[in-house]
């Protein structure tokens, strides 16, 4: 290999697989409007410091083995099962689904019964980072009202992985720095709660990714 070559090679980022990952998109309904749960990413954060985010993070091998008393929706679990770019297993769906109620616990407080009740879980949004970044996921957007899924808005606290915890109005475009696909997600969740205020398991989740160099928006 001549020497431009070798040096075109080691200037290219090495590529990272995405992990998979989730987050959860938490509604209250006790307020006269809607709000959602958000939180502010710590500066130590090497992937979007000190950005406002819904609460979520990777998908442990131990989320795997947490308890669950009632199951994710057939039609959600299909959704999370279907590819492209790969398809998962039950199992790595349902995992998914109590990662993003652990992370919610972790980060803001708010608590899941034991074991967790899936049923009331609904996929929001899929996307997978662009290649180029520190970090990369595949993050699964869930989305749940507070009260039917036995969580208690009041108990939402600091943490060390998010600050600044706090409801938005869902319907009020915020001047936070909020990244542009948890923006984007989350006007997709206005668009649904609008259109479904019963956010139906069986509507279709849009799929954000790049093909080819190029941001695709397609749907399981």
């Amino acid at each position: 290999m001549q020497d431009h070559e070798k040096r075109d090679e080691a200037a290219k980022p090495a590529y990272l697989r995405p992990r998979d990952a989730a987050a959860l998109v938490l509604i209250d309904r006790s307020a006269a409007r809607p709000r959602v749960l958000m939180g502010k990413r710590s500066s130590r954060h090497v992937f979007m410091p000190e950005a406002y985010v819904f609460p979520g993070g990777k998908c442990d091998a131990g989320d795997h083995a947490l308890p669950f008393c009632a199951d994710l929706h057939p039609a959600v679990m299909a959704r999370l099962r279907s590819a492209p770019p790969a398809g998962l297993s039950a199992a790595r769906g349902r995992a998914l689904a109590l990662a993003a109620l652990r992370e919610l616990e972790e980060e803001t407080g708010i608590a899941a019964a034991a074991p967790a009740d899936l049923s009331g879980l609904r996929l929001a949004a899929r996307a997978i980072t662009p290649p180029g970044y520190v970090r990369r996921y595949d993050t699964r957007f869930f989305v749940a009202f507070a009260d039917e899924a036995g969580l208690d808005p009041a108990a939402a606290r600091d943490s060390d992985e998010l600050h600044d915890i706090r409801w938005l109005d869902i319907d009020t475009d915020s001047c936070l720095n909020i990244p542009a696909i948890t923006r984007t997600v989350l006007l997709d969740v206005r668009a649904l709660l609008k259109a479904r205020p019963a956010l139906s398991p069986t509507e279709p989740v849009p799929f954000y990714r790049m093909l080819r160099g190029r941001a695709v928006r397609s749907f399981l």
